[in-house]
């Protein structure tokens, strides 16, 4: 049973993950516009996955508790250059992809690196989810902005708890998906509230 849950956990994860993005770039691409999405959020998000996933790389964990990585970066990747491109400014996106692969490298050159920064990735990511609530708050229009796309992140992040403790029992990667979770159901609460709210206008 305990195999199976497993199982089903890091299959689901990886499923749900190969098309976590897509709903928000088809609304993007859909709307024609990037309104609503906040380029700070998404840039610290694809720091904090990037450094994730070197950190598993590092310490050589079982590749189906982060194989979604790998997918979730080239999808965010895809999302940052759909929202330069809306923004006027595809060459934009350059300076920021020379740093993310040149800290590919950089961050397995020493142990206390790759620690330091997956300890931080924590602290990057929590300030990327609260990055697209401050521009939600601050706009109260939930735009292009993909309410599907945060509830699948928020389970992901459950299944990513249990199958942590089930595997690893890794604290600090335990203590970043409960803190993701919760801020992803937040989110996607957000989304749903201006969304709702719009549409009463109407």
């Amino acid at each position: 049973m305990r195999e199976q849950l497993l199982l089903f956990c890091n299959w689901s994860t990886l499923g749900v993950c190969a098309a976590l993005k897509l709903p928000q770039i088809s609304a993007v691409l859909a709307a024609r516009s990037a309104r609503g999405i906040s380029l700070p959020s998404l840039l610290l998000e694809l720091a904090g996955f990037l450094v994730f996933l070197r950190y598993q790389c590092y310490y050589e964990y079982p590749l189906l508790t982060y194989l979604e990585y790998p997918v979730l970066i080239a999808q965010d990747a895809l999302l940052l250059l759909c929202v330069f491109h809306f923004n006027g400014n595809v060459k934009g996106a350059a300076p920021y992809l020379a740093v993310f692969v040149a800290s590919w490298f950089v961050l397995p050159l020493q142990k206390w690196i790759i620690d330091l920064a997956m300890n931080l990735s924590t602290f990057i990511s929590t300030a990327s989810k609260f990055a697209q609530l401050q521009y939600l708050w601050k706009t109260r229009d939930s735009g292009a902005v993909s309410a599907l796309t945060w509830s699948l992140a928020s389970y992901t992040c459950a299944t990513r708890i249990i199958t942590t403790l089930m595997t690893t029992s890794d604290l600090t990667i335990l203590v970043r998906f409960v803190i993701m979770l919760a801020l992803n159901l937040w989110v996607t609460a957000t989304v749903r509230h201006y969304r709702m709210t719009v549409v009463k206008a109407e």
